[in-house]
């Protein structure tokens, strides 16, 4: 079985498409298997305000940690979750890594990385001025993230 991904920034949402010559058992395993995960991804509240909003995690840039809170970046705005970090490292899509001991990206949306040998490497995204920095520590998880996703 070959596997193709494509990447198509004009897409509004993911999109699996199987190809086969004749629907096989191994074909719908395939089938449920991607069913079970569009089905099982987290639905999170974002609360700005006294407002709650609901969009995609697609949208998020990163998570982060302030003040014993964790908030949710996107390109143009910051919103509480009421989830720690670690709750949120356990449910999200295999698109967010863990980059410091509080913060959590969606490698997605990374633009550049400007790699530091002695300290945090910086981490910036498309379409933002926001940045995050990876720790030493979990720089090699999410070089290997980066590779796979190519």
């Amino acid at each position: 079985m070959k596997v193709v991904i494509e990447i198509s920034e004009h897409l509004d949402e993911d999109e699996v498409i199987i190809r086969c010559k004749e629907i096989t058992p191994k074909i719908q395993d395939v089938q449920k298997a991607i069913a079970a995960q569009a089905k099982s991804a987290p639905k999170l509240v974002f609360y700005s305000g006294n407002e709650e909003y609901y969009f995609t995690l697609e949208s998020i840039y990163f998570f982060e940690t302030s003040d014993d809170k964790v908030y949710a970046h996107t390109a143009d705005g910051i919103y509480l979750v009421k989830l720690r970090l670690y709750e949120l490292e356990k449910t999200l899509p295999i698109d967010f890594i863990r980059v410091s001991k509080s913060a959590i990206l969606n490698v997605r949306h990374i633009l550049s990385i400007d790699r530091n040998i002695t300290a945090a490497s910086r981490i910036q995204f498309h379409k933002s001025h926001k940045q995050v920095y990876a720790s030493r520590f979990y720089y090699k998880a999410l070089r290997q993230r980066m590779e796979g996703i190519r």
